[in-house]
């Protein structure tokens, strides 16, 4: 795999540093689809609502690159710009360089000049946090992307104090003050999301297939961008042993490991895995996901077909 590039330290013109680096923050966008026959993933942003909410919020085109955070961080504005933060909530303050604090609203566009520094609490509700800039984030794309690719390790590397990335030239619009509200969960609380069974569903019993939605799934702190590590009472029960030949995962596949608790693939996945499928999330569940906190409990519908 390339190595993920290091994004500049020093430079001109408006930026953003990294003052505090939260447990993951890394520059992502739409992702690089089309790659799969070079064993590139798409990657991309976790969650695209909160993108594209974002740079909607500051006049962006709507996949311009954004900030992808897990955890509190605080960042610093260099030059005049506007901002807005979406996907998981928590306290945010911008302290400007006299102290003076004022608290911003989620999804709320504002302005920032020479000095500010944001300050992300850590989430109350939701995972990921989307920080867009007017302009856009301009580090250095690999295969027509900016995005972080954690199994890869393509595009920027995950930032660290003292990083500073430039603004680009993405704003297309006016800022957009009036942002749509988005219920995200917290830990302890349930969420549902849609799936559609097979290709190998016919691999477990129905015990098996009973229990993947006829009880609640746990997620478990081993989760990234990677995958989401589901636990359960009962295990998913298979049919049929052994392994079946790598086949290719999409973003939200729900693939069960021998100890059958089921792992759902986030934009980070694997191109192909040597354990069953039974299902995979519906397009509409893939960005919920993405701000599922450790101790979401979850409970998975199956779509119904017309």
């Amino acid at each position: 795999s390339a190595d993920a590039t290091r994004v500049a330290r020093r430079g001109d013109g408006p930026a953003v540093e990294v003052v505090r680096p939260s447990l993951q923050l890394l520059v992502q966008d739409a992702g690089r689809p089309g790659f799969a026959a070079l064993g590139v993933s798409a990657s991309g942003v976790a969650d695209r609502v909160a993108m594209h909410a974002a740079n909607r919020a500051v006049g962006n085109t709507p996949a311009a690159a954004v900030l992808e955070s897990v955890g509190g961080a605080v960042l610093r504005f260099h030059g005049a710009g506007v901002a807005a933060v979406t996907g998981a909530t928590g306290s945010l303050t911008l302290t400007d360089a006299d102290g003076i604090e004022r608290t911003l609203l989620p999804g709320v566009p504002f302005a920032t000049v020479d000095g500010d520094e944001l300050t992300l609490g850590h989430p109350e509700r939701g995972l990921r946090s989307v920080i867009a800039v007017r302009g856009g984030f301009a580090p250095a794309a690999a295969l027509d992307s900016r995005a972080t690719d954690t199994l890869a390790g393509l595009g920027p590397a995950p930032l660290a104090a003292g990083d500073l990335l430039p603004i680009g030239a993405a704003a297309v619009a006016a800022v957009e003050p009036d942002p749509v509200p988005r219920a995200l969960p917290a830990a302890g609380e349930l969420a549902t999301l849609e799936i559609t069974l097979g290709p190998r569903d016919d691999w477990f019993t129905a015990a098996g297939l009973d229990a993947l939605t006829g009880q609640e799934w746990t997620v478990t702190p081993r989760s990234d961008r990677v995958g989401i590590r589901l636990h359960g009472d009962v295990p998913l029960e298979r049919a049929v042993g052994g392994e079946l030949p790598s086949e290719g995962a999409v973003t939200g596949a729900i693939q069960v490991p021998p100890d059958g608790q089921p792992v759902l693939f986030l934009p980070d996945h694997p191109l192909t895995g040597g354990y069953p499928i039974i299902g995979a999330l519906t397009d509409r569940s893939l960005d919920l996901a993405a701000q599922l906190p450790p101790g979401v409990r979850v409970r998975f519908t199956v779509k119904e077909t017309s």
